[in-house]
Formats: C-alpha cells, structure tokens, sequence
C-alpha cells in the first residue's frame, strides 16, 4: 500500500503499513459504520479530498479490506462494501475509539468543531422509536457559524428513515434548536447532558413539547461517549 516499509515480520508491523497512512483509520470507522457509497463516505470525511478518497479507497482493495461492488437498481453507482478481512477490523477501530474517548483531552478534541461531520454522525445514531410515526422534522441552528453552515435539518420519514438536509427541504419544522457548535459537540460526546445545556442557557428548543423533552433519548449519543473520559 505504501512505499514507506518498515521492514520487519512481526504482525503489527505488518498491519501498520496497510492502517497507518493518513485518513485511513478514520475511512475505515466510516466503512464501519455503515457507509458504502462514495458520496456517503465524502460525508463522513468532509475535509479529505475526492482525489485522496479514491485513491484510499484504491488501497484498501488492493488490501483485500474493502470490495467494490456495482449497484444493480443504479450500475452508475459504486458502493464500497468491507470484505471478511475489513469486517474483522470493527473492534480495532471501536477499541481505538474508547481509547482516544478515555485518554485524550477533551479540550484539544473540541478545537476540531466540523458541523457537516457532527450531523452526518447525528443522522445515522438517531433513534427513531421516541419520534412521532410521521415526517418529523427538527431544526438546528448554529447561530455563530457562517450562513453556508448555519441550518441543518433532520428528517425522519414515516418508515423511521433519516434524512440529513443543509438545504431548506421545505416542510414545516417540529422542533428548532438553537445552539452553538460547541455545545452540540459536547452534548454527542457525552461531555454534557441536555438538561445541563438547557439549564446553562445553551440550548434552546421550541416547537413540539414532547420532542422538546425527550431531545438525550431521541438524539443517541457517539458510540463512544459510554467510555468515561479519564484524562482532563
């Protein structure tokens, strides 16, 4: 996968000149996460570029970590499927997850704010189950950040699909949230609870009650914001 070896039998080594160039843990936890297409993948990974993306995506083949298969209701289409062997790195990347949540100051993480990423990762943990069984949709707003970021919002269609729009989509919103960036951020990696946020007069709900008030059960949480951040 890269000219740069190290040269050594032992298995870490090994595994390291495959996982180890840049962006390539970072596209693997978005494989495992359950995107396949190309476009979806560009979502998770916002500030790597399409030449990159491909060219990982290239790798990872090569590897025999990642297959690619054409979509038969759209051949245009590419999706991106993990094989056995990139299947098989679904807890590696899940244990480095619950390592850097537990080890790595939370401060420097907060200085890397990505909203598109923050909503991606909202839109695929949401539960759907405490949502009303018809289209639901809620509206954030980031009152600091640039118009372009400013608006998102979450649809949840009646089949309890969830749509992530940054285009006004049209419908009348349920639930608008004001709140900064920071804060969000905080919320979805366990730093800060809901009614902390509301309480400290950083949040901001209006619209539908029920939606309102049951925003930390419907919103999920990062699947790593379990482990218990020990380090300050």
């Amino acid at each position: 996968m890269t000219n740069a070896s190290y040269r050594q039998f032992c298995p870490v080594a090994m595994a390291a000149e495959i996982l180890c160039t840049r962006w390539t843990v970072v596209l693997l936890r978005e494989l495992v996460a359950g995107s396949t297409r190309f476009n979806e993948l560009r979502r998770g990974v916002p500030r790597m570029s399409p030449a990159l993306l491909s060219k990982r995506l290239s790798e990872l083949e090569a590897a025999g970590i990642v297959k690619r298969e054409t979509l038969s209701e759209m051949p245009e289409i590419d999706a991106y499927r993990l094989t056995k062997a990139g299947r098989d790195l679904q807890p590696v990347i899940e244990a480095i997850g619950m390592w850097g949540q537990k080890w790595v100051e939370a401060e420097p993480s907060l200085d890397n704010l990505d909203p598109e990423l923050l909503m991606w990762d909202m839109r695929r943990n949401l539960d759907t189950e405490p949502v009303p069984s018809r289209r639901t949709v809620i509206e954030f707003l980031y009152p600091e950040l640039p118009p372009s970021q400013r608006k998102w919002w979450l649809i949840v269609d009646p089949d309890r699909t969830v749509d992530l729009c940054h285009v006004d989509p049209g419908f009348d919103v349920d639930l608008f949230v004001h709140v900064d960036l920071r804060t969000m951020t905080e919320i979805w990696m366990g730093l800060k609870t809901v009614a902390r946020a509301v309480d400290d007069g950083m949040l901001r709900m209006t619209g539908h009650a029920e939606l309102a008030s049951t925003m930390q059960s419907w919103l999920g949480l990062s699947p790593f914001a379990k482990q218990d951040k020990l380090a300050s």
